[in-house]
């Protein structure tokens, strides 16, 4: 369904004369295409998802590494890039959902520190799959284990 909407969009973004936004759901498209061929399957919304949100962390560390390097122009292009890519993954969970979600896994398995943190987010990485941050999501594992 995810991988038909991209094509949908792809295909109005050429009538529609977009050449920015039709180069991103191309990029799109075939970083999807590229796991189908690797993995030899078609994929499902949440193997698209997981694609889209590489392909966001990707762009964020590209960003940083331009901003710091003076490019603007590059990291403009990189935002306007994570711009469009987020718009096809779900929405995004807020902190205090993220850390509700945390604490319900951590009662659930009785996690009591560091050493339960893989258990927990083996569990967490299932529910959250691209609607939060798992670099931060992870972080506040750690604090709440070892807090």
């Amino acid at each position: 369904m995810l991988k038909q909407q991209l094509t949908d969009d792809m295909k109005a973004a050429m009538k529609g004369g977009d050449k920015s936004r039709l180069g991103v759901i191309r990029l799109i498209l075939a970083a999807v295409k590229q796991v189908e061929v690797d993995t030899r399957e078609e994929l499902s919304d949440a193997d698209i998802t997981g694609v889209l949100t590489k392909m966001v962390k990707q762009r964020r560390d590209s960003v940083t590494q331009y901003t710091d390097a003076g490019r603007t122009e590059l990291a403009d292009q990189e935002t306007y890039e994570i711009g469009i890519i987020e718009g096809y993954l779900p929405e995004q969970m807020s902190e205090d959902e993220v850390a509700a979600v945390i604490d319900e896994i951590i009662a659930a398995t009785g996690a009591s520190g560091p050493k339960d943190m893989g258990k927990v987010m083996g569990q967490l990485k299932g529910k959250l799959q691209g609607k939060a941050d798992m670099g931060a999501a992870s972080a506040l594992v750690k604090q709440k284990l070892t807090g």
